[in-house]
């Protein structure tokens, strides 16, 4: 069976350790003039189109509910190795000796009317596997987006990060200390303002989060690679944009749908300290009472005062103090004809949904949540995804709004 959407892969040798990918003629992100790196490559086939040998995808990302943060995107790419030219040693090879661990490689999805990245990472690890005789090869290509590079470089004094700045323009400032390129930044300015960086040693990864966690904000790569940081107030309205309908009945279909009632996201009592500043305690009562104590702590943050420590703490526990029932997953087989692939594959975070699900007495169930998690399963004759979804990650009163806009029941944050 044709997949609903052309798949490629495609593996970049051209520039080596960094960050930007290569201007590419015809290319739907890259072959943009001002996006795409220009520059020379001392390879002669600078991206190989790996599509053909390709026999399998697996992509993962999305926001850990337990920590309450995004983690970094990986992917697993299983090659065939019909004449060894995956093997490092191999001089022969039309990869020699360029195969080795972070190259940038990308996969997209393409249909009559759009193209669309669904991962865009450096490879990490390469994995070789045989039959029983030896007689033929695959190799799994392990990659993970640019969380784990952020993860792997420090910081210490960032360069013109004085106090006053808002939270997003700090997050550029760390970027900018990276060598991260401009042109693959979307960045909110922020609401929130810093203090004055404290110049210690950490990485780029855990100070932009410090700024992201300041703000109530959300900082992630999507699937082109491209930075994104989310201010508090586009984090607090995305939940009033029309609802994309996934339903038993005439919408968008779905399967094995994982429901989950349990106390595992409930944060009743938040303390928030700043650097050089004095914890701040927000409590709900009724939630305490409720539900018994559920604690959150974060120490050391870049907000600028007590007062703004002391917002982040209600704010946090105004968006967690009550449980639901959620829906924390569900499968989308994109063979089905009722199902829409350029719906599917423009998915990312923050995309609303609406789920409905008809229970065995006949009730309805119906939830309006948001995407915070894409899992894509493709070979030859399998194409689905698992959409990880969640309550809005930062509650607010949304005027006009039939379930977030509810005087006396819906959150009102700063």
């Amino acid at each position: 069976m044709a997949l609903p959407a052309d798949i490629s892969v495609s593996f970049d040798f051209s520039s080596g350790a960094t960050f930007g990918y290569p201007f590419v003629l015809n290319d739907a992100k890259y072959g943009v003039l001002d996006t795409g790196t220009l520059g020379a490559s001392t390879v002669s086939t600078p991206i190989i189109d790996l599509t053909p040998i390709v026999r399998s995808i697996t992509i993962d990302n999305g926001r850990n509910i337990q920590s309450d943060t995004y983690q970094a995107g990986t992917a697993v790419i299983r090659v065939y190795d019909s004449d060894g030219s995956w093997n490092p040693q191999n001089t022969s090879s039309i990869y020699y000796p360029f195969l080795v661990p972070l190259r940038k490689i990308r996969v997209s999805a393409t249909t009559a009317t759009t193209t669309e990245f669904l991962f865009s990472g450096y490879t990490t690890e390469y994995r070789y596997y045989y039959d029983q005789a030896e007689n033929v090869g695959y190799v799994d290509i392990y990659a993970a987006d640019a969380f784990r590079l952020l993860n792997l470089a420090q910081v210490t004094t960032v360069t013109d990060s004085g106090a006053g700045q808002a939270t997003g323009t700090r997050i550029g400032k760390i970027l900018n200390e990276i060598d991260f390129p401009a042109n693959m930044r979307t960045i909110s300015t922020g609401q929130s303002l810093c203090q004055s960086d404290p110049g210690t040693l950490r990485t780029a990864l855990s100070a932009i989060q410090n700024a992201e966690f300041s703000e109530q904000g959300a900082f992630y790569f999507d699937g082109s690679g491209t930075a994104i940081f989310k201010s508090r107030n586009q984090v607090q309205s995305s939940i009033s944009g029309t609802p994309i309908e996934f339903n038993q009945t005439g919408d968008i279909p779905y399967k094995n749908l994982v429901f989950a009632f349990d106390d595992k996201l409930i944060i009743n009592t938040a303390s928030i300290k700043r650097i050089g500043g004095t914890a701040q305690v927000y409590q709900n009562a009724d939630s305490v009472i409720k539900y018994f104590p559920h604690q959150y702590s974060a120490q050391d943050l870049v907000i600028d005062t007590d007062a703004n420590a002391l917002n982040i703490a209600a704010t946090f526990v105004a968006s967690h103090a009550e449980t639901t029932i959620r829906i924390d997953a569900m499968t989308v087989d994109l063979l089905d004809p009722a199902v829409p692939t350029d719906t599917m594959i423009g998915l990312d975070y923050f995309t609303n949904v609406r789920i409905s699900n008809i229970q065995p007495d006949g009730s309805t169930i119906v939830k309006t949540l948001q995407v915070q998690g894409l899992k894509w399963e493709i070979s030859p004759n399998v194409m689905q995804c698992t959409v990880t979804t969640l309550e809005p990650i930062v509650d607010g009163f949304i005027i006009s709004s039939a379930e977030r806009g509810i005087i006396g029941v819906s959150a009102i944050t700063y």
